[in-house]
């Protein structure tokens, strides 16, 4: 019994990180830039990596504000993959707070010719200033 117990104090407690809290989901996001934007979502490539977006210009990728440096690696990866130019969504759910995140993929983003936007909860449902 005793073991039981801890199994399912390990599962609820391992199980935490995943409920963040986030207005809305990664995925939320990404389908309502990309409904807008006429791309593509969740394009599978070779060697099962997914491309979250994909435009007629862009490969895309998303992420929230926290993991930016995570994004570039990505949609420089997927760019390579597909001919199109490396793009990122940073999603800014704290605006205020995740300002230097914006700060510093700007940086990166301009000596490697990424194209960057942002979302933030605002844009969300209906739809709001999401365009190109």
């Amino acid at each position: 019994m005793k073991k039981i117990f801890l199994i399912v104090i390990f599962i609820i407690f391992s199980t935490l990180p995943s409920f963040s809290a986030h207005i809305y989901l990664e995925k939320e996001y990404q389908n309502q830039w990309c409904r807008v934007n006429n791309g593509q979502t969740e394009v599978i490539l070779n060697d099962k990596t997914r491309i979250d977006c994909l435009t007629q210009t862009h490969a895309i990728e998303f992420d929230f504000a926290s993991k930016w440096a995570e994004s570039i690696g990505q949609s420089l990866y997927y760019a390579l993959e597909t001919g199109k130019q490396p793009g990122v969504v940073l999603i800014l759910e704290s605006p205020q707070k995740d300002l230097k995140y914006l700060e510093r993929l700007n940086e990166v983003a301009k000596k490697y010719n990424i194209k960057v936007w942002t979302m933030t909860p605002q844009n969300m449902y209906p739809q709001r200033n999401c365009k190109k």
